[in-house]
C-alpha cells in the first residue's frame, strides 16, 4: 500500500511536469505556426502599403514640374535600394525614363518582362486595385520567381512599374522559425527544470502531509508538519492535520486512561469475587472436620453419654480446642486472601531480626525441650532490617514451627540452625532442621493452600497447611526471594529481607 501511495503521488508531479512541459510546447507549435502563416501575410501587406507609399511619393515628384528641381534619379536610387525595389518609368510616349538598372540589355529584358507581366491581370493575385494603381502577385515564368508588381499611371500620363521579389519574404519567415524553434527548444529545457522544481515544490509537501497522515491512522503522533510563513492552502491543511492529530493524540489517551481505569475496576471487582469463592471454598472444606468433632460432642453432652465430670470436662476441651483452631484458621484464610488479592501496604521500619528470633525460640523452648531439640543461633550479633516486623514474625515463625514438627535424628544429631547470609542490601534467613527430605515432586507444591506433604500426620501435630502459604503470599508482596531445598542431613528454609528502604535501593542503581 505505501509503494502504490507513493507511485500516485509521483505521477501526480509526473502530471504536473508533463502539464507545463506540453503547455510550453504547444505555445511554441502555435507560435511557429503563426508566425509561418501571418508573418508572410503581414509582410505582404505590409510591402503592399510601401509601395503604395511610394506611388503617392513619386506622383509628388513629377507634380508641376518638380522633377526638374530634385535630383529625381537619386531620390529613385534611394526608394528602391532602401526596399529592394526595381522600378521603370516610362513616358506618355513609351520612352524608357528611369529603370534601377543601367544595362540597356537588362533594360530592354525587364521591361518586356514587366510588360508580359502587366499582361497577366489573374484577379486572384490582385492584392489591391485603385484607379489608377493596380498591385498583383505574379510569378516570372522564365526564372520560376514570385513578385509583387505595381502597375499604375502617375498624374503626368506616365507609366510606373515597380517590383519587389517575394522570395526574401519565404526566406525571412524560415530563419525567424528556426530561430523560434532553437528558442523555443531552450525555453522547453529551462521549463522542464524550472517545471520539476515547482512540481517538487507542490508535491513535497503533500507527500509529507500523506506520511503524516499514515503515522496517524497507525496511532503515532510523534511527526507533525512544519508550519511555513506562507498562507496558502497547503499550509494551512498541514496546520489542520497537525490540530486533527493533536486531538487525536489527547482522545486516544484519555480513552486508555478510562479504559486503564476501567479494566482495574474490573480486575479488582474479578479479585473481589474471586476471592470470597475461594474463601467460601476454603473454609467449607477445612471446616468440615472440626464443625463435625463439635457437634458430636456436643450431642453427647446434651444426650449425658458420659454423667461422670472428668469426661464432661474432656468434651468440652474438645469443643473449645476446636473453636480455637476454627477461629484461627478463619484469621489466618482472611490473611492469606487480603495478601494474595490485595496489594498490602506494610508498616515497614528497621528492627533488630536477632532480638525477634530469640522471642520466637524463647517461646518454643518448652516444646523444644519435649521433643529434645538443639537450636544452633549465634544471638550475640545484632541484624538490622528494614521491614514490617508483624509479617515477618509470621514467616519465621512459620518456618522455625515446620522446622521443630519435622525435626528429627541424624546420625544422633537432632537439631534446628538457624543462620544468615549478607548479600547487597538484602540478608538471608535460613531455616534449617535435620531429619528426612522433602520428595521433590512435593517441593513446589508446599506452598500452595492446605497442602500437606505427610498425609499422615494427625489433626494435633499436622497442622492447617495455610502456613507456607502466607509465606509465600508475603514474600511476593515483598519482591523478595524465598524456597525450600533438601540437603544431605535435613531440610532448608530460607527467605529475604532488606536492609535499607526499597526507595534507597532504586537510588543507587539510578546512580
Amino acid at each position: 500500500m505505501k509503494e502504490e501511495s507513493i507511485g500516485k503521488f509521483r505521477s501526480v508531479r509526473t502530471k504536473l511536469f508533463a502539464t507545463i512541459v506540453i503547455v510550453f510546447m504547444c505555445i511554441l507549435i502555435i507560435v511557429v505556426l503563426l508566425n509561418s502563416v501571418i508573418l508572410k501575410t503581414f509582410y505582404i501587406f505590409s510591402k503592399v502599403n510601401v509601395i503604395k507609399s511610394v506611388y503617392a511619393q513619386l506622383n509628388q515628384y513629377y507634380q508641376g514640374g518638380n522633377e526638374e528641381s530634385l535630383d529625381l534619379e537619386a531620390e529613385l536610387e534611394k526608394v528602391a535600394t532602401r526596399n529592394e525595389f526595381d522600378i521603370v518609368i516610362k513616358t506618355d510616349t513609351n520612352i524608357v525614363s528611369y529603370t534601377t538598372d543601367k544595362s540597356f540589355l537588362n533594360l530592354a529584358r525587364k521591361v518586356e518582362a514587366i510588360q508580359a507581366l502587366a499582361q497577366s491581370n489573374d484577379p486572384d493575385n490582385i492584392l489591391y486595385k485603385a484607379k489608377n494603381v493596380t498591385i498583383q502577385n505574379v510569378t516570372d515564368e522564365k526564372t520560376n520567381l514570385r513578385y509583387l508588381l505595381l502597375t499604375g499611371i502617375l498624374d503626368n500620363e506616365y507609366q510606373l512599374y515597380i517590383r519587389m521579389p517575394i522570395a526574401s519574404i519565404d526566406e525571412s519567415v524560415k530563419i525567424s522559425n528556426n530561430l523560434l524553434i532553437a528558442i523555443g527548444m531552450i525555453t522547453v529545457i529551462i521549463s522542464a527544470f524550472l517545471a520539476s522544481y515547482i512540481s517538487r515544490k507542490f508535491t513535497d509537501p503533500i507527500l509529507e502531509l500523506d506520511g503524516i497522515a499514515k503515522r496517524v491512522a497507525n496511532l503515532d503522533f510523534s511527526q507533525k508538519y512544519q508550519i511555513s510563513d506562507t498562507e496558502d492552502e497547503i499550509n494551512n491543511l498541514g496546520k489542520s492535520i497537525n490540530t486533527m492529530s493533536e486531538k487525536l493524540e489527547s482522545t486516544i489517551r484519555q480513552l486508555r486512561t478510562n479504559n486503564c481505569e476501567l479494566e482495574k475496576d474490573i480486575q479488582e471487582k474479578s479479585k473481589i469475587d474471586e476471592m470470597r469463592k475461594q474463601f467460601i471454598s476454603d473454609v467449607s472444606h477445612e471446616l468440615k472436620t472440626p464443625i463435625a468433632l463439635i457437634q458430636g460432642y456436643a450431642e453427647g453432652l446434651k444426650e449425658n453419654i458420659n454423667t461422670d465430670e472428668e469426661s464432661r470436662n474432656f468434651y468440652t476441651d474438645v469443643i473449645l480446642d476446636e473453636t480455637n483452631k476454627m477461629d484461627a484458621l478463619v484469621k489466618q484464610l482472611l490473611e492469606l486472601m487480603k495478601l494474595e488479592y490485595e496489594k498490602r501496604e506494610f508498616s515497614d521500619k528497621e528492627f533488630d531480626l536477632t532480638e525477634l528470633i530469640q522471642e520466637t525460640i524463647r517461646k518454643s523452648q518448652v516444646l523444644l525441650n519435649e521433643k529434645q531439640i538443639q537450636v544452633k543461633f549465634d544471638s550475640e550479633e545484632t541484624r538490622m532490617v528494614y521491614a514490617d516486623s508483624f509479617y515477618v514474625e509470621q514467616v519465621f515463625n512459620n518456618y522455625f514451627t515446620n522446622a521443630i514438627k519435622n525435626c528429627d535424628t541424624y546420625n544422633q544429631e537432632k537439631y534446628i540452625e538457624i543462620s544468615f547470609k549478607k548479600k547487597k542490601d538484602q540478608l538471608r534467613i535460613f531455616v534449617f532442621n535435620t531429619g528426612s527430605n522433602i520428595p521433590e515432586e512435593d517441593l513446589d507444591r508446599i506452598w500452595r493452600r492446605f497442602y500437606k506433604a505427610d498425609t499422615s500426620r494427625n489433626r494435633e501435630n499436622g497442622g492447617s497447611g495455610i502456613g507456607l502459604s502466607l509465606v509465600k503470599a508475603i514474600m511476593e508482596n515483598y519482591g523478595n526471594a524465598y524456597g525450600v531445598e533438601n540437603q544431605y542431613n535435613g531440610v532448608e528454609f530460607y527467605f529475604d529481607l532488606n536492609t535499607k528502604p526499597k526507595e534507597e535501593e532504586e537510588k543507587k542503581e539510578e546512580k
